[in-house]
């Protein structure tokens, strides 16, 4: 098969000087947002007890054991801006990512120990699950940096007992295990009652030498009695109590190492803990990349940096989507599925780090004449049609036959509507498309290049795919709505609007209305938004998309649940004929 991947056909064209004139103040706005969000991620770092008074205590933050425990060039952050319920903290309170450890890719989170003592909070199992979904769907260990202090009592009602709660990281714990997919953790500090189960949830438990874990921390296991309310006599002996537990508090080290024999391994050093998970990681199954590759990983012919001029800002502005792939696969090559038919969506085989890798995406700008076929207006890049809808059923299909992993690209208005359309069965081929990624078992991403919207942010491979997309990622042009606001004000207020001009009223105050609503929608569909609310699971840089692509790439051929012989692969004979 070296003759299909080897040496791909070239794609891409170089950036035009005039281009890079004319696109010098969408380039500006794009830095901004990105500023922006860098700032914002910095902030919600810096939240909780100065990293300076940990230290002094003893300890490492979480972020200081993560830059240690994770392979230098490999940390590829998610959900940092995540905070669902709006929490006062400005965090769910873990922090997490991809990273190599010991040259292998896992999925690493670890409770944020500058913040309450890395306590529960509200949206944190939400973050945790969705964590735990990647390293199910990439089929990679799970590494834990375990430092709870439990849950923030005050706030239990926010997150302890729903079906998504603090409790079911635990049951996904075993789900992992089950599937073969081991959970490591390193432990630090005191964890009490929901810190002592995500504690003892893992597969291997490597322990710090002041680590406990226990089903009961000190003021638990104090108050376990409840004697209907509270006295001086009940104070004066809880304080006794709790003075006691607290010089030897339970589940220490020595417990769960000598008596229960719980923690495999303690160490006097924090550091220590993070060298046992790497000599584990190096256990760990995994296939050397090479196994997988189907040709020398090369870097694009084109620069990363032209996509500051190639994605416009304006959402109205279109672009070539083959120019943008082209600046993030390697050697700019690909291998494109039936490029004369479906002319709105992008299908084809590419290379990351010399994976074989699918990728899909909308096409923008006008389509040819003629098209879409089964109607007499003219198609516009961005939204779908028939025969696109089709290509992209069939490419799934033949990735998921060769078990070959699919990038999506996204930025869409959605699918053609109206009755030509309906009778041009959009619906039932859009829904199709549903049927096929679920079917497939092959794992996949996303990139919000721009407008995620309608249906067909749910159909061209988006986080609802949750069996199958591992994560999602924006970009500082990121916009995700239902609909754009305009149109979703027009669909709101037209019956209205007819109903006050028949009966005379003034139509100011409704057009005010629907202004208001073009501006809601506006602002809850912006990158930053999308981030806290997990509409994507990072907003990343333009210059950074390769290496949250490579990482994908590498997790996915690292240990696969299938496999297909290349030689034996029927999608790249299909392209060529």
């Amino acid at each position: 098969m070296r003759p299909y991947f080897e040496k791909m056909p070239g794609f891409g064209k170089p950036l035009k000087e005039n281009r890079i004139a004319r696109t010098q103040e969408s380039r500006a706005r794009l830095e901004a947002i990105e500023a922006e969000i860098a700032a914002a991620k910095k902030a919600v770092e810096e939240v909780g007890i100065p990293t300076a008074k940990i230290n002094e205590r003893g300890s490492l933050t979480v972020w200081q054991r993560l830059e240690y425990l994770v392979d230098p060039g490999t940390w590829q952050p998610l959900h940092s801006l995540y905070n669902p319920a709006d929490n006062e903290e400005g965090t769910t309170n873990v922090v997490d990512g991809l990273g190599k450890i010991g040259g292998r890719w896992a999925v690493v989170i670890g409770f944020d120990n500058k913040v309450l003592a890395g306590a529960w909070i509200a949206g944190q199992p939400d973050n945790i699950l969705r964590v735990t979904n990647l390293a199910k769907r990439l089929h990679i260990p799970l590494v834990w940096l375990v430092n709870c202090s439990g849950v923030k009592l005050p706030d239990q009602e926010k997150f302890y007992a729903d079906r998504r709660g603090s409790g079911a990281p635990f049951f996904r714990h075993a789900e992992l295990e089950q599937a073969g997919i081991p959970v490591l953790a390193g432990i630090y500090g005191t964890n009490p009652a929901g810190g002592g189960y995500q504690a003892i949830s893992p597969t291997i438990l490597l322990a710090h030498k002041d680590a406990n874990i226990a089903v009961g921390g000190v003021g638990i296991v104090s108050g376990m009695a409840p004697q209907g309310g509270f006295d001086v006599a009940g104070l004066e002996q809880l304080i006794a109590v709790t003075r006691n537990m607290k010089d030897k508090p339970p589940g220490s080290a020595s417990t769960h190492y000598d008596a229960t024999g719980f923690f495999t391994r303690v160490c006097d050093e924090e550091k220590g803990v993070l060298d046992g998970i790497k000599e584990y990681m190096r256990m760990i199954p995994a296939y050397d990349p090479m196994f997988f590759r189907v040709a020398e990983p090369a870097e694009p012919q084109l620069p990363a940096a032209d996509l500051y001029h190639l994605l416009p800002f304006n959402q109205k502005s279109d672009y070539s989507f083959d120019d943008i792939l082209a600046r993030l696969v390697d050697a700019s090559e690909h291998m494109e599925f039936r490029p004369d038919y479906g002319p709105e969506v992008y299908t084809g085989l590419v290379k990351l780090d010399g994976m074989l890798v699918g990728a899909i995406g909308n096409r923008q700008g006008l389509l040819p004449k003629g098209y879409p076929e089964y109607a007499d207006y003219p198609g516009i890049g961005g939204k779908l049609y028939r025969q696109g809808l089709i290509k992209m059923n069939e490419f799934v299909t033949h990735c998921a036959r060769d078990r070959v992993p699919v990038i999506w690209f996204q930025d869409t208005t959605g699918i053609d509507v109206g009755d030509i359309a309906e009778k041009a069965e959009l619906l039932g081929i859009g829904q199709s498309l549903v049927y096929s990624i679920q079917q497939s078992d092959i794992p996949m991403m996303l990139v919000v290049l721009r407008k995620g919207s309608a249906a067909a942010h749910y159909i061209m491979g988006g986080p609802t795919a949750n069996r199958q997309n591992a994560f999602t990622l924006g970009t500082a042009a990121t916009e995700i709505y239902v609909m754009h606001g305009e149109t979703a004000a027009v669909a709101s207020y037209s019956r209205r609007a007819i109903k006050d001009k028949d009966s005379g009223k003034a139509l100011e105050p409704l057009a005010q209305k629907m202004n208001e609503m073009a501006q809601k929608y506006l602002d809850t569909s912006r990158p930053a938004y999308c981030a806290r609310h997990g509409f994507v699971d990072e907003i990343v840089d333009l210059k950074a998309l390769r290496g949250y692509l490579k990482a994908f790439a590498g997790a996915v051929y690292q240990n696969p649940k299938s496999i297909c012989p290349r030689h034996q692969m029927l999608l790249p004979r299909i392209i060529k004929g």
